[in-house]
């Protein structure tokens, strides 16, 4: 099977895009188990006794007292509440490892190291790949027994490998994080245990499907976490409700006590017949933009997709075009929606001094 680049123009530029047979790989991972080469990722490794107290104060994820082998998505908000970083993150074994986007890997670093100042930490690149095993098979006994394993780890949690680590995060997902030189090796071993090749077009189409974001891809400079589901404690989100002191507090805990956010995440079927619009195109209601345009891809079984930031409150029933030169129709999944019959406790307290509620 011959290897199709992902576009050099999109955010997994150097990875493989399909291997010939990109409907097929997706059914695949649904109905057995595919491996994609994510390896483009960046990761990091923290060491030091002052690692996870010191993350925790410039990070917006409730990291201080992080239980060995507990994965937990974590991010780095700018002064106003808007997301500049996001990353995966586990300790194991007196070592904090974070992995994030390829383009983000040299500012993460960057920025981190600018924070050390007089704590026990020390900041480096680590030379681990990233392998994903999507689907139900990941489980089958003959793929353990190349991971050396008995059983996968629980959910948002870890567990050391003969070389790195193996982690579940998202809808069950597998993550192998393993030395570079290692990767092409262990990739080999599984496709010899029945495991099937798959590229970054499934891994894309199963989280577009899931309405989970991307970071760069589904956000923009004006994102703010409420807006796209990344609020909640370790396993639920990368920003925790309940811990203070670092930067953008202020406008999370705003936008949570006493109104909603303006924008939406939701996910837009879009009209197969046209050429496939792009990310960041604007998604526009009655000649009026009313939101950007995220991922773009086509699903096994959803036929075209993408994930869209709206207008809070857009009605399902909206009618939508986007794209750029050729104008393509959209309609908003109204499963996506987010419930908006939720009052916060701040805009609740409110309403009931001016006796709008009792």
């Amino acid at each position: 099977m011959s290897a199709v680049p992902a576009p050099e123009s999109g955010p997994d530029a150097g990875a493989t895009w399909h291997y010939g047979d990109p409907l097929g790989e997706q059914r695949a991972a649904a109905d057995g188990v595919v491996v994609v080469d994510r390896s483009h990722r960046a990761v990091l490794r923290l060491t030091g006794k002052d690692r996870l107290t010191w993350l925790h104060t410039i990070s917006s994820q409730h990291v201080s007292a992080l239980e060995d082998g507990v994965v937990t998505e974590n991010a780095s908000l700018d002064g106003q509440g808007r997301v500049e970083d996001h990353w995966l993150q586990v300790d194991l074994d007196g070592v904090t490892y974070l992995d994030t986007e390829s383009w983000r890997g040299e500012p993460l670093l960057t920025f981190l190291r600018k924070m050390v100042f007089w704590s026990e930490v020390v900041v480096e690149p680590a030379d681990l790949a990233v392998l994903s095993l999507l689907g139900p098979g990941a489980a089958a006994p003959e793929v353990l027994d190349v991971l050396g394993l008995d059983a996968l780890p629980q959910p948002w949690r870890a567990v050391p490998l003969a070389e790195g680590f193996a982690r579940r995060t998202f809808d069950g997902d597998v993550d192998l994080l393993v030395p570079r030189a290692e990767a092409a090796g262990v990739i080999r071993r599984l496709t010899t245990a029945g495991v099937r090749p798959a590229g970054m077009w499934t891994y894309e189409a199963r989280r577009v499907a899931a309405v989970r974001a991307r970071l760069g891809v589904d956000t923009d400079e004006r994102t703010i976490p409420h807006e796209i589901g990344w609020i909640g404690g370790p396993g639920d989100g990368s920003v925790h409700l309940e811990k203070g002191c670092y930067r953008g507090q202020e406008t999370v805990a705003r936008v949570h006590n006493l109104g909603k956010p303006p924008r939406m995440l939701v996910l837009l079927q879009l009209d197969g017949s046209s050429d496939r619009p792009s990310p960041g195109d604007p998604v526009l209601a009655g000649g009026r933009a009313v939101g950007r345009l995220g991922t773009v891809v086509d699903h096994v079984d959803e036929g075209p997709v993408a994930l869209a930031l709206l207008k809070r409150g857009l009605p399902a029933d909206t009618e939508l075009v986007t794209g750029g030169e050729a104008s393509v129709a959209a309609v908003i999944d109204p499963d996506t929606l987010p419930l908006d019959d939720q009052i916060g406790a701040g805009r609740l307290a409110v309403d009931r001094l001016r006796g709008r509620t009792r």
